[in-house]
């Protein structure tokens, strides 16, 4: 697959539903091309086992999405298949990038893919060895930063999960030594975690050999051609 950049998306919410190939579905299956929208570049196959990729591209930003697809009528659906919960593990010290130190009376988690880039949108609990203390969530910059009742407590344990989900809390002992700069980082290995989805779902319309995302709240419409 080619990187591509889906430049229209609609969050939708339709579930995903597995069929069995038909004629018709490899009537659809095959490669698509985005035709027609200038610095995007898009291509988006469809498998006939009701799955697809669509790799995008626009300028210096690529997006990737996998996932499955159902066709009612005319209307195609596309539904992006979701990561699974991802993995952390504290940083080591020789991985450690720190611009500067935690700020008095403060205590920062950094989360991120070691030498490739910040994780924001991680929810991150602050424990001592007598229970939690708070909780603060990762910005783009991969900081939490939580300003403690107590600033002498002894930061022990830090809890982490994608913000905004049911994922289980993975809690990690914080080192010594990053307790006691009250700055500590935790890393997930895997940089997909960096790319969020071009799309929940997407509606698209079948139109003869093509299929087409219609114009929507000012996006242009775009043809997908064979």
């Amino acid at each position: 697959m080619r990187p591509l950049f889906l430049a229209c998306c609609l969050a939708l919410g339709i579930a995903a539903t597995s069929f069995a190939a038909s004629p018709a579905d490899n009537d659809i299956a095959g490669d698509y091309y985005l035709k027609g929208v200038r610095e995007v570049g898009s291509v988006l196959l469809l498998k006939s086992d009701h799955t697809f990729e669509m790799s995008t591209t626009y300028g210096a930003v690529d997006r990737y999405t996998s996932g499955s697809w159902q066709q009612q009528g005319k209307a195609l659906t596309l539904t992006s298949k979701p990561l699974p919960a991802p993995k952390f593990r504290v940083m080591a010290e020789e991985e450690l990038r720190l611009k500067r130190p935690a700020e008095t009376g403060t205590w920062i988690a950094v989360v991120g893919v070691p030498r490739v880039g910040p994780l924001g949108n991680i929810e991150v609990r602050f424990a001592t060895a007598q229970g939690e203390v708070g909780q603060a969530t990762t910005v783009a910059n991969g900081d939490a930063i939580l300003v403690p009742k107590d600033p002498k407590q002894r930061w022990q344990k830090a809890g982490l999960r994608r913000a905004g989900t049911q994922d289980a809390w993975q809690w990690l002992d914080v080192p010594a030594k990053r307790a006691q700069e009250r700055i500590a980082a935790f890393a997930v290995d895997d940089p997909a975690y960096l790319q969020q989805p071009a799309f929940t779902t997407l509606e698209l319309q079948r139109e003869g050999a093509t299929l087409v995302v219609p114009a929507r709240n000012g996006q242009p419409r775009m043809v997908y051609s064979r």
